[in-house]
């Protein structure tokens, strides 16, 4: 996809999030599915968009994720706004952006694939529902490359 060579690096997720307690439970998701993964925070497009170009500060070192994980709702920039930014840079149009939202509305999911989303999750409200839909993510976005570099034991 991105990034062919995930032997010599961990796979690096960013997760777009301005909701604490969202963010710990998707990392909690993760852990319960024994997925590894270097999760990379940003509180909102302005500072995913940051992040992603390596601005200078505190994202001059950024590592280049494998796949972004963008929440629509936030303050400053919605997830739509910067999912529209990720896709006209043609240095980041290639990182698959999975829209990981609360909404559940089909305009949403409709702009959200216009845009050039990968793919469009809903998050359930029931923790356990989460930690399935995350393992259901994962199966698609992130084990076929892990696993592929030889990294079986996440499984």
């Amino acid at each position: 996809m991105n990034d062919k060579s995930t032997t010599d690096r961990p796979f690096i997720i960013l997760l777009v999030e301005d909701e604490k307690t969202d963010a710990q439970l998707v990392k909690w998701a993760l852990k319960q599915n024994q997925i590894k993964a270097d999760m990379r925070q940003a509180f909102d497009g302005y500072e995913a968009l940051a992040f992603l170009r390596k601005q200078t500060g505190s994202f001059a070192n950024a590592p280049r994720p494998n796949l972004v994980l963008l929440d629509l709702n936030m303050p400053r920039m919605n997830g739509l706004e910067c999912l529209a930014e990720i896709k006209k840079d043609a240095t980041l149009r290639d990182i698959p952006v999975v829209i990981l939202s609360t909404s559940y509305a089909h305009s949403d999911i409709i702009a959200a694939n216009e845009l050039g989303a990968a793919d469009y999750v809903s998050k359930p409200m029931d923790i356990h529902e989460l930690s399935a839909s995350i393992r259901l993510l994962a199966e698609r976005w992130i084990l076929p490359f892990t696993t592929m570099a030889g990294n079986t034991d996440m499984l």
